[in-house]
């Protein structure tokens, strides 16, 4: 069976997507994935939770919204603390899953950026792939753009 496959630096976390080809990303340059990822910005891919399934020991971190509208679910391995996968309940059904954790992740396409307000200066966007200063418009648009089946989000 075609799968895409990847996890944690220490191998203690695995997962696997039900899908023949790469899922494309997008970057958020927002001040909390830049403290998340220790990096210029944050690379993800958001895909169909049920097309997801994770193995090994993780570690998970809740974390409310200032408003409390919302909870984003952080998992990591509890081991290497690599930051392998996030849910948000403001997007049922759906998985983000770390760029960096893919086992060909040299071989993925970013499609989108946003929060490039917040972007370091030094960092060059392309300017043929949509960005936006804060967060994408129109989410059902983002989605599409990103890859996202209608029926996932």
């Amino acid at each position: 069976m075609a799968g895409i496959e990847g996890g944690c630096r220490c191998g203690a976390v695995r997962w696997r997507l039900d899908t023949e080809r790469l899922p494309l990303t997008y970057a958020c340059h927002c001040l909390d994935c830049q403290t998340w990822s220790g990096s210029a910005f944050s690379q993800q891919a958001i895909v169909a939770q049920d097309r997801f399934a994770c193995t090994g020991p993780v570690g998970r971190f809740d974390l409310p919204s200032a408003d409390g509208s919302r909870i984003s679910h952080q998992v990591a391995c509890p081991a290497c603390f690599t930051r392998v996968t996030n849910t948000n309940s403001s997007r049922p059904g759906l998985v983000a899953i770390r760029a960096g954790t893919f086992d060909d992740s040299h071989r993925l396409a970013v499609v989108a950026h946003m929060w490039t307000r917040r972007k370091q200066p030094w960092l060059t966007l392309d300017p043929q792939v949509p960005a936006w200063p804060e967060g994408p418009p129109q989410a059902a648009a983002f989605y599409r753009l990103i890859g996202v089946p209608p029926s996932a989000g």
